[in-house]
């Protein structure tokens, strides 16, 4: 198994969350691409602002390494018309997959409209340009039941409103890795959310991002059916080894 093609080598901190001048986190991006680029890894995952220096930098290195960017992150709260506005500024920049955190807030308050509208509207975005679209259910702010019920909604949008061929390019993805949960509690990936969202999201592909940490649980979350994992320590898990990375 080539573990490495599963890997979305990811960094997403601002700046000020990392403690960095803004010239040091831009190296820090930077350093991302280059190794994902050397590393072979599947995909870089970065912030919109960073999405047309990582196209530079891999057309001059001439490698297949993808992009992927987040949109409406990390909350999910922005009206569909932003969300879209964003995508599209992240798609001319050359971003291949859209990562859209949906507003689960409004799914957890019972706006089922609005959560089917954004993720109609933001996946035929996608589709129509053949990106490859994720939506961040962020599974450490829902219950079971909630999970169960976010994972299904979205299997059954897409289900309803595209072909068959289209169902391996949106994808269910557990988290952010931003978060914040109280005691100590997990904020990312789980294997029981990431179970309940394999079983209720397929034939949908799910992403687990957040919270894996090792190669043997980078190695569990694939064996349970899992086609990519996000993560800010790809290397240190391709190589083998633990890291204490919380996204």
């Amino acid at each position: 198994m080539n573990i490495k093609q599963y890997l979305d080598s990811t960094y997403l901190k601002t700046a000020f969350q990392a403690g960095l001048s803004e010239a040091e986190n831009n190296s820090m991006v930077k350093n991302t691409i280059i190794e994902a680029i050397t590393e072979g890894f599947k995909l870089v995952m970065i912030r919109p602002e960073y999405v047309a220096t990582a196209k530079e930098v891999i057309l001059k290195a001439n490698s297949t390494l993808l992009i992927g960017t987040v949109i409406d992150f990390p909350e999910g709260k922005s009206d569909i018309e932003t969300k879209i506005r964003e995508a599209k500024l992240a798609i001319e920049c050359g971003a291949d997959d859209l990562d859209f955190v949906c507003n689960y807030e409004a799914f957890k308050n019972g706006d089922i409209a609005l959560v089917k509208q954004e993720i109609l509207t933001a996946t035929q975005l996608g589709l129509a340009h053949n990106k490859t679209v994720k939506w961040i259910i962020e599974v450490a702010a829902l219950n079971e039941k909630e999970i169960i019920q976010l994972s299904s909604l979205i299997k059954n949008i897409v289900i309803s409103n595209f072909e068959e061929d289209d169902y391996a390019s949106v994808f269910v993805k557990s988290s952010t890795g931003f978060y914040e949960t109280h005691n100590d509690l997990p904020n990312g990936a789980t294997i029981p959310a990431i179970i309940m969202m394999l079983e209720n999201a397929s034939p949908l592909p799910v992403k687990a991002a957040g919270g894996v940490k090792s190669y043997q649980e980078a190695i569990e979350m694939i064996r349970l059916g899992v086609k990519r994992i996000g993560t800010s320590s790809a290397k240190a898990i391709a190589d083998g080894e633990n890291t204490t990375n919380q996204y």
